[in-house]
This record gives C-alpha cells, sequence and structure tokens, in this order.
C-alpha cells in the first residue's frame, strides 16, 4: 500500500496496563437476544482457533479490577511503526467516508482507534487480546491489539500492510452500521429469533462490513498497489467461518456460523472493491 504520504488520524488513543479476566466485550449479546460487538473473531471463532471453552470469553461481571492508563492522541512520536501505519489507514477511512457521508447530504462522525496490548476495558465489558479486534458500540470506538497482525500472517496466512488494512476497514465498517442505525435494527430484530436465526443475521452483518471494507478500498485506489487486492482476498478467506471450523475440528458446521463463509467473505468483499458504492452493500435484502 502506498501510505508514505497519507495523514495520519488524531482519532487514537493508547492505553497501557491491562490484566484483570478474561472475557469478550459483548455489550450487544451474542447469539440468541442479540447480535456480537462485530469483530473478525468473536467467540464462535476464537474458541475453534484457539481451543478455549466459547463461555469462558464471556465476563458477566466485566472481568476482574483493571489498572489503565488511556491517554488520548499524543505525540507521533510515541507510536510504533505498525501504530502509525494503522492510523493512516484510519485518516485515509475519514476522508473516504466524509465524502461518502456528504455525497448524500449527511455528516460523518468519526470513530476512534483504541490500541491497547493484553486486555482492555471497554463499554461492551472486558477484553482480552485473543478476542481479537473489534468494534464497541457503547464507546464508538475500534479497539486493536496490534499483536494480531503476528497472528493474522503466521496463523491465518495472511500477511501483509492491505491485509491488516482490510481488519481496520471492516471494523470501521461496523462504525459505519452504528451510525445508520443498522446495529441497533439486528439487535432488536436478533431478541425475537432463535439462535441459528440470530447467527444467520449476523453473518449478515459481518459481510456487509466486508463490503464496506471493500468500498473503502475503491475510492481510494491511489493507495492500492499491485497484489493488494488480492492479499485482502486472502484475508477474507483466510477468517472465514468454515476456513476455521476445518482447522480447527476437520468439519464444516454452517449452522454454526457467525460471519461467513470463506467465499462469501470474499464475495462481498470484492462487491464493495468492484462498485465502491456503499449502497450495493445490501447484504440483508441479497444475502
Amino acid at each position: 500500500m502506498r501510505l508514505d504520504d497519507e495523514r495520519e488520524s488524531s482519532n487514537y488513543e493508547v492505553r497501557s496496563g491491562g490484566g484483570g479476566g478474561f472475557g469478550l466485550p459483548i455489550g450487544l449479546p451474542l447469539g440468541r437476544g442479540g447480535l456480537g460487538c462485530g469483530s473478525l473473531i468473536l467467540v464462535g471463532i476464537i474458541s475453534l482457533v484457539f481451543g478455549i471453552n466459547p463461555l469462558s470469553l464471556i465476563s458477566t461481571d466485566g472481568g476482574a479490577p483493571v489498572v489503565q492508563q488511556s491517554q488520548p492522541g499524543g505525540p507521533p512520536g510515541e507510536l510504533n511503526e505498525t501504530q502509525r501505519r494503522s492510523l493512516k489507514v484510519l485518516g485515509s477511512t475519514e476522508r473516504v467516508w466524509g465524502q461518502l457521508f456528504a455525497d448524500r447530504g449527511g455528516e460523518y462522525a468519526p470513530t476512534t482507534l483504541v490500541f491497547y496490548s493484553g486486555g482492555t476495558q471497554a463499554g461492551c465489558g472486558y477484553a482480552n487480546a485473543a478476542a481479537g479486534p473489534f468494534y464497541c458500540p457503547a464507546d464508538k470506538r475500534v479497539f486493536l491489539d496490534t499483536s494480531f497482525f503476528d497472528e493474522l500472517a503466521s496463523r491465518f496466512g495472511a500477511p501483509g500492510d492491505f491485509a491488516q488494512a482490510y481488519v481496520i476497514a471492516h471494523e470501521v465498517g461496523h462504525h459505519i452500521q452504528d451510525l445508520d442505525g443498522t446495529l441497533d435494527r439486528v439487535h432488536s430484530a436478533q431478541s425475537r429469533l432463535s439462535e441459528r436465526e440470530a447467527n444467520a443475521m449476523q453473518v449478515k452483518v459481518e459481510l456487509q462490513a466486508d463490503c464496506y471494507a471493500g468500498v473503502w478500498a475503491a475510492n481510494d485506489k491511489n493507495l492500492l498497489e499491485p497484489g493488494d487486492a488480492e492479499a485482502g482476498m486472502r484475508a477474507a478467506a483466510a477468517v472465514g467461518d468454515d476456513t476455521l471450523q476445518k482447522q480447527s475440528q476437520g468439519t464444516v458446521v454452517p449452522e454454526g456460523f457467525t460471519h461467513g463463509s470463506a467465499a462469501d467473505r470474499q464475495k462481498w468483499l470484492q462487491i464493495g472493491l468492484t462498485s465502491g458504492d456503499p449502497a450495493r452493500c445490501d447484504t440483508f435484502g441479497r444475502g
């Protein structure tokens, strides 16, 4: 990716400290009764990849007490290279979505990217780094332990700048869903559905966020270099539910999907990349 000339977003926090209980930020409950906070890796997938009992990922009391320091913004020199690259991606999403909202007569309110290490407390609950990147609607923030990028490359076979950018853009896609009311509408609908039906609706939420990630990239093509789109497709396939289920248990259980198959994730990322139009990302009508 061509990020050298991209501005770094100033919408970030750096948190130090952590520790405490092992939980997942679930301000919106998973399965029957609601949807998850919207991350590439949620309870079902984490339990498959890391061999963890899904129930152990849910902290009912917000985890043990956490001592943390949170510093909004800060001198760029205090950030490492991966964090600064992430902020350039975030800056690009702000520019693109700001224009897309303006084109439709609206105003984009950007999210804040929270860098943390080990664990952090969010408005959705306590999250351990094993939960992966996530968006918390209660905070309107994206939470990222950048060590996940190492996992993305080594465990999931999806290295590279654009694979990392796809992760961030996907979470920003959940912020778009929060701003336009999609998350609230889905949460309300899920409360009336069976667990299997609620999971199916959660898949549509995740696929739409994939499509929005593609929309961002399509509207900032000056950042893309040859091979970037292919790297994004590999990342999307690597975190498909069927891919992860095969790796962990050797079989595929579609009714347990919460994020979509590798093929579907690639399909919707491609729709966004090809069209550049958020209106084409109607996974609820076309999914």
